[in-house]
């Protein structure tokens, strides 16, 4: 009968198992309390011992048990153990035996804790072995050697009396040369967690399930009409991809009754990724992304596994709030920030997950709080705060787990996560090994809560933020343990938050002082929000001058946000480049507005123009910009009357526009001008530039000299037009001469002779005057050359 069942997988009655346990435990107290207390056996008390002691100095050999299934059992289960043993050691082991041990039930929570940190030191006590036929033989085991082995044993042969937590171990036992005695060489300690009936009460747990991976995104767009994103790398692409962290978090995720919590920058960053998309390279420059497909299969498996479930969103890009609430509020602005990174998340979740987010919950680092943390995370709308036990300490005087809702003050809850269950996962988990003893600790320790009391309580889980593969791997073993076994339930964040606190538990929110300080080692330092301050800064100066302010606010307003994200912690140098490139950049695209440098600028005159020429190379229009030009020297040179003088300034996009400006000079030299760009508001945009007029002013003596000359060329024009006049009638005179004269005529010459001389003394007068080709000869002498004497008049 009893072969049959161990065999076939059948039990004995109810009556006849509890006189069997009830029997087994009255046997076995004495012996279980001497094997607990039994030292170390020594060579000489061993040669006479049958069984085998933890020997001193041992520990040779290795024992991993990878497998325990199943990994709450039943009674009516069978459960099969199975791992490598592996000779560390320098000489073989002989007859070597693998026992499967179980030890008393751990009563408490701690004791948990403390059984884990030394769970294979073969000093401490191991339990009874199992024995009979479930135990696997070597005849030798080499140095170096790892054999494998696998155990299977009927629950009910284990002799678990009571409902609990047992300590469970997997020893190997055997003899070396130096050591010719049977002893324990190597053993590793799990727990077995075992409730025969479901319980009365059950534990209601939450587990957060975080989709939040590290910044990718930088804040530079291409210039085309899609504004076509830049990739710091591809490693998101390596996370989403088929077998990656992100994908098996998904694919693992959807079979789970869990809490969503997600990134809204990881699904932007992921639905940018679906069209086409620039990653960066190590040398600076960038190419074409080509995992479209990838994005659109983890966003489609995302919308699938999400539906019907709880998501809650974080701000953009997971803020740091330890880090802004200790070394950022005084920075002005930073406050602001995390109000932005807020308000964007409904329009970036629900239109990729087609589900609407909670968003009025709140995730310090490691659920670690103080008053100034409770304040910054309640500063954006948020009205709960996810902390952790390890922070709001319970006082000793309470003998149990409360539940996780904990009004704080000011209309706040804080939904207090349990430290053990949330820390178990964390660490290598890659070996199997180490991944079993997790999911074991993790249902120990849920299982151990539940039999505290009898009291309903909520319960919930946070684990780490960016769980790795393998750490998602065994949450999921563990939840799906969990799901089958007797003493727990399912529920939502928002349900667990609304449920009834406990009023014995604590509500005092710790000090500052009491703030971990491995975790302040590693916030982001006031100088990481006063460079935040300087490039938001630049960019509200930068984006009044522009026609379509969205085309820059939204990519540098995401930009900023992922400057405060949480996932640059531990990585300062990362965190600084980021910053220096979004506000590298930022300075770059403002300077494709700007002024024309000029050179020196010569101004002949009293007045005249100036023309200083404004850049904008940018795609779009610009506007709002006012240029000044000054005089920096208004005494000698004023700008339209005035030391300076403004005009508004529109440019469109890949164009220049000149701007003229009058000035008028007062003074001979040189005079600096400096023009500069305002935006309306009065702010200085841009650098100036600065530039020589070189003045040649003309005098009052000058311009009479000048207005004398041009007298002169009237007067002498005037002149020579009378004397043409004066040949023209000279030579009708002369055509009347050749004609016979009557004797009237002649006498009329002869009596007025001096008439005729004067005529001719003044045609003598006129000699100067140049002669036409149609001139009579002369009748006066050539002029003399000789100087003339004093008061004489020379023509020339």
């Amino acid at each position: 009968m009893a072969e049959a069942a161990d065999f076939q997988g059948t039990s004995p009655s109810p009556a006849r198992r509890w006189l069997r346990r009830t029997g087994a435990l009255l046997t076995a107290a004495p012996l279980m309390a001497g094997l607990l207390q039994l030292p170390a056996a020594t060579p000489a008390d061993a040669a006479g011992q049958d069984a085998p002691q933890a020997a001193a100095g041992s520990g040779a050999v290795t024992v991993s048990v990878d497998t325990l299934t199943p990994s709450t059992p039943t009674d009516d289960d069978t459960l099969t153990v199975s791992g490598t043993v592996t000779n560390k050691g320098k000489q073989a082991v002989t007859d070597a035996q693998v026992d499967l041990r179980v030890g008393a039930p751990v009563g408490t929570r701690s004791s948990i804790d403390t059984a884990a940190k030394d769970s294979s030191n073969v000093q401490g006590t191991i339990g009874s072995a199992v024995g009979g036929k479930y135990v696997e033989e070597f005849a030798k085991l080499s140095p170096g050697v790892a054999r494998p082995f696998s155990i299977s044993v009927p629950v009910d042969e284990l002799n678990l009396a009571q409902d609990g937590v047992y300590e469970f171990g997997v020893s190997l036992s055997g003899q070396t040369s130096a050591q010719p005695w049977t002893q324990v060489l190597g053993v590793q300690r799990t727990f077995l967690p075992y409730q025969s009936e479901e319980a009365d009460t059950r534990t209601r747990m939450t587990f957060l399930w975080p989709l939040i991976s590290t910044v990718h995104m930088t804040a530079e767009t291409g210039s085309n009409e899609q504004q076509t994103p830049v990739f710091l790398d591809d490693d998101l692409a390596k996370e989403i991809s088929p077998g990656g962290r992100l994908d098996q978090m998904i694919s693992l995720g959807k079979e789970l009754d869990v809490t969503w919590v997600v990134d809204p920058d990881l699904l932007a960053s992921v639905d940018a990724m679906t069209r086409t998309y620039q990653v960066r390279g190590e040398d600076g420059t960038t190419r074409a992304g080509t995992h479209q497909e990838v994005a659109k299969r983890w966003l489609a498996g995302l919308q699938e596994a999400v539906a019907g479930k709880e998501v809650v969103a974080l701000p953009f890009s997971d803020p740091d709030l330890a880090s802004l609430a200790h070394n950022g509020t005084s920075v002005p602005g930073a406050l602001r920030n995390l109000k932005e990174a807020t308000d964007v998340v409904a329009n970036t979740v629900e239109p990729i997950l087609h589900v609407k987010p909670v968003t009025d919950f709140a995730w310090p680092v490691d659920g670690a709080i103080d008053p100034s943390i409770v304040k910054v995370a309640t500063s954006a709308g948020a009205d709960k705060v996810i902390a952790r036990s390890d922070s709001l300490q319970e006082s000793r005087s309470l003998t149990y787990t409360p539940s996780a809702p904990r009004p704080i003050g000011g209309g706040t809850t804080a939904v207090v996560a349990d430290a053990r269950l949330s820390t178990v996962f964390q660490g290598d988990l890659t070996r199997a090994s180490a991944s079993t003893l997790a999911v074991q600790r993790f249902l120990a320790q849920s299982l151990t809560l539940n039999l505290q009391t009898d009291k309903q309580r909520s319960v919930v889980v946070a684990p780490q933020r960016t769980p790795t593969a393998s750490q998602a791997r065994a949450m999921a073993e563990a939840l799906t343990a969990l799901k089958d076994g007797t003493w727990s339930e399912a529920q939502d964040l928002t349900a667990a938050a609304s449920a009834k606190p406990d009023p014995a538990a604590t509500t005092q929110v710790p000090s500052a002082r009491s703030y971990p300080s491995a975790l302040r080692k590693r916030e982001l330092p006031r100088s990481a929000y006063q460079q935040l301050a300087r490039t938001e800064g630049k960019l509200d100066n930068f984006k009044v001058i522009l026609t379509n302010q969205s085309r820059v606010v939204t990519p540098f307003g995401r930009a900023t946000n992922r400057e405060m994200s949480t996932s640059w912690r531990g990585r300062p140098g990362a965190a600084m480049s980021f910053r220096t490139g979004v506000e590298i950049y930022l300075q770059g695209l403002a300077k494709q507005v700007r002024l024309i440098e000029k050179s020196e600028t010569k101004l002949s005159g009293r007045s005249a123009t100036i023309p200083v020429t404004v850049q904008n190379n940018l795609v779009q229009d610009v506007d709002h910009l006012v240029l000044r030009l000054t005089s920096v020297n208004p005494t000698r040179l004023k700008i339209g009357g005035e030391p300076y003088t403004e005009q508004r300034v529109t440019v469109s996009g890949g164009h220049s526009q000149s701007v003229k400006f009058t000035t008028s000079a007062n003074a001979n030299g040189r005079a600096s001008v400096v023009a500069q760009l305002y935006t309306l508001d009065g702010r200085k945009y841009g650098d100036p530039v600065r530039f020589d007029v070189k003045v040649t002013e003309i005098t009052a003596t000058v311009m009479l000299v000048i207005g004398g000359g041009v007298l002169l060329l009237v007067l002498a024009g005037f002149r020579m037009y009378t004397q043409r006049k004066r040949t023209a009638a000279r030579e009708a005179a002369g055509n009347d001469a050749d004609t016979p004269r009557s004797d009237a005529d002649g006498e009329q010459n002869q009596e007025a002779p001096d008439e005729r001389l004067g005529e001719k003394s003044a045609e003598g007068s006129r000699a100067e005057d140049p002669e036409q080709p149609s001139d009579p000869t002369p009748d006066t002498p050539a002029e003399s050359a000789d100087p003339s004497g004093t008061g004489e008049r020379v023509d020339r």
